[in-house]
């Protein structure tokens, strides 16, 4: 009897670790993809390299058994592929004069490169990322608002009653291709990170596929080069330092964090430009600023003059306040110059 080669029972023995090292590669956890809409991943997921040709095994195996693995490989290998996300996690940028800052800013970038102009983040669309996820139906997105309302009280138990200042200050970007405004460093950084830790956990409890393997870094993003891929065309292949140098320490005000959206990244923008927004917990109530409340003194003041005004038209358009305005005007011009005035006149005269 013939002893099997060494060349085939190598090949044999290749094949099956092979293959059970690319099942242990599919079941473990896949990184995030590429967001070309979203501030912190700026590297798209390439897919797996496939290794070198593996001989075929045993050509007396059942091609259905084959043919079943083969298949729950492909739709693992799928899947992960498919891993993107489309949904996420968004503190809304309310402060008007951090958002005039960002605006003062990117005038300030566009008039020394005007070909930057599509890569900047519209008015309405400040925000900072806590997580970011992937949520592919309806049910998944109910899934995704149970999971928001879940994280509300371990949220609240981490800021203890009082409100996170976030206050921003300077410039920085990613790799050159992402521009934001930095979180200054202080105690509010560490609160920060243990919510969207806390975030992760709760909506990965939940069965939702969330996070990214990258550390989260807390950012403002202001523009993007992969908002307009063109501009590599154009020669611009990062975002120069000297486009911002003038800020390089501005304090652009303080954001305090009240609300957490969650939003789509794919789905129409509001009307204000903000995110298609799914769900939304309140963290407390908003302070209310010295603005607000001139605001609401003038929306009084409005009302009540419009009040009045609408007084003054129902009196003066009753007979009896008109035939005594006639009586006046008309013993007025008799007493004048002798003519008296019609009832027409008076008609162009009171509306």
């Amino acid at each position: 009897m013939e002893r099997p080669a060494a060349g085939e029972l190598d090949s044999s023995t290749c094949e099956h670790l092979s293959r059970e090292e690319e099942e242990a590669r599919e079941l473990a956890p896949s990184p995030v993809g590429s967001l070309t809409d979203m501030p912190f991943a700026a590297v798209d997921i390439q897919g797996d390299c496939g290794g070198p040709d593996v001989p075929q095994g045993n050509p007396k195996r059942s091609k259905e058994n084959r043919g079943d693995k083969d298949d729950h490989v492909k739709k693992r290998k799928k899947a992960k592929k498919d891993y993107q996300p489309n949904y996420f996690l968004s503190i809304p940028i309310t402060n008007k004069k951090i958002t005039a800052g960002i605006k003062v800013l990117q005038n300030s970038i566009l008039q020394q490169d005007k070909r930057l102009t599509k890569a900047m983040v519209g008015d309405g669309s400040f925000h900072i990322t806590l997580l970011v996820m992937q949520l592919l139906n309806e049910d998944e997105v109910n899934i995704g608002t149970d999971a928001l309302l879940a994280l509300k009280p371990f949220v609240e138990e981490i800021l203890e009653g009082k409100h996170l200042t976030l206050p921003f200050q300077g410039i920085d970007t990613f790799q050159g291709q992402v521009g934001f405004v930095k979180l200054a460093d202080g105690d509010h950084v560490g609160a920060l990170l243990e919510i969207a830790e806390t975030a992760k956990r709760t909506f990965q409890e939940k069965g939702i596929l969330a996070g990214e393997s990258r550390t989260f870094k807390p950012h403002l993003t202001f523009m993007k080069l992969s908002k307009a891929p063109m501009l590599r065309k154009k020669g611009v292949r990062k975002i120069e330092p000297g486009l911002y140098e003038q800020f390089i320490d501005y304090r652009f005000g303080e954001e305090l964090l009240y609300q957490i959206d969650l939003c789509s990244m794919l789905k129409k923008k509001q009307s204000n430009g903000y995110y298609h927004c799914e769900s939304s917990i309140v963290l407390g109530k908003k302070p209310v600023g010295t603005q607000d409340l001139i605001n609401e003194a003038l929306h009084r003041e409005r009302m009540e003059l419009k009040s009045k005004v609408k007084q003054i038209k129902e009196l003066l358009l009753k007979p009896e306040t008109q035939a005594k305005i006639r009586k006046e005007l008309f013993e007025g011009r008799v007493c004048n110059n002798g003519n008296p005035t019609s009832n027409a006149d008076f008609n162009m005269i009171l509306p």
